[in-house]
Order: structure tokens, then sequence, then C-alpha cells
């Protein structure tokens, strides 16, 4: 799993001259043709999954880090039915975790 500015990061690193609009682009681009899979964690993070099977993910937040989790770990009951003419491709699920005390 890795984000647009990551990935500018290692670009970077290595004196390459890339745009963050560019590698957004491109990740959009991957998304498009089935080669990646976006994993949005809030409105303003996404990571890109090359992992395109059906499974969910965790998100720790104290160290914006996401993890796989196996489609069998959770079970969705009473699913809406889509629109007529449409199909449900896939369900996401992302569980956010942080360090810190369990709830009382």
């Amino acid at each position: 799993h890795v984000s647009a500015e990551q990935l500018l990061a290692e670009a970077q690193t290595a004196n390459v001259n890339v745009s963050l609009a560019t590698i957004y682009n491109t990740l959009h681009q991957f998304r498009a043709a089935g080669l990646l899979r976006e994993v949005a964690v809030d409105a303003s993070r996404s990571y890109f999954d090359t992992d395109t099977s059906d499974h969910h993910h965790v998100y720790r937040e104290d160290v914006q880090r996401v993890t796989d989790r196996p489609a069998s770990a959770i079970v969705i009951h009473n699913l809406p039915a889509p629109p007529e003419g449409m199909t449900i491709t896939h369900v996401d699920v992302v569980v956010r975790v942080k360090k810190g005390p369990a709830p009382a």
C-alpha cells in the first residue's frame, strides 16, 4: 500500500523530477485499468493497493499504515439492493485503529 505522497518522496530521494499531480494521474490511470485498488482512509488521503482481489483493510491512524485482511474475516449482512440495472461489484471495509486504552 502506497500513497502518492510516499511515491513523491521516493522520487525526490532518487532525484526524479515529477509532480504530485503526475503521480496522482498515473495512479488513477492504473486504477481505471484495474491494476490498482484505491483505499480511501479519509477525505484527503488514499492509498493504492496492487492486490485487486476481494479483501478488506485495517488502517493504523497512529503510523498511517494500511494492512490487508481477508474477505472472509468480515461478514456483511443486509446490503441494500443495488439500483435497477446495476450490480454490486465489491464492498470495501476499512477498519480504523490506533494505540490507546480500550474503551470501557
